[in-house]
């Protein structure tokens, strides 16, 4: 796997990025899983602060709050005042990217699809009966 050459997106220190993740450095990474962990420690010992509180406390803008969220590393309790809105509907939920409602209709959605044999429509490289690799119509 080639590496690519980039500018860490906290401190902007070049580093060599895999392609996997956000390209951050391991200065910054380490600094930034210290603060997740002062952010788990206030959100269980301050169940209904708000999102600003947190990001104060913390020392993160929201948006890292938001993105740990919808990675589904912080979840907070039905109580809490803090919520993200599901990327499907809108609707406030605690953890990841979409409601319970939402995750069923995908689900369905997804399952229907597959049963009633419809092709799949991913776009890639194919094998051909030569050996030669050709390229699905975009």
């Amino acid at each position: 796997m080639a590496m690519e050459i980039k500018n860490c997106r906290i401190c902007g220190k070049m580093i060599q990025y895999s392609g996997l993740g956000r390209p951050i450095c391991q200065g910054c990474k380490k600094t930034l899983e210290e603060k997740f962990m002062v952010a788990k420690k206030y959100i269980k010992e301050n169940p209904g602060a708000t999102i600003n509180e947190l990001s104060e406390a913390a020392e993160v803008p929201i948006s890292q709050i938001n993105q740990w969220v919808r990675e589904e590393r912080l979840v907070f309790s039905d109580d809490s005042p803090i919520g993200i809105d599901c990327e499907r509907c809108g609707k406030m939920i605690k953890s990841g990217r979409y409601c319970p409602e939402c995750k069923n209709n995908l689900v369905n959605e997804l399952s229907s699809g597959r049963k009633k044999g419809e092709p799949s429509k991913a776009k890639g490289p194919i094998q051909t009966s030569k050996g030669k690799m050709r390229f699905l119509d975009r």
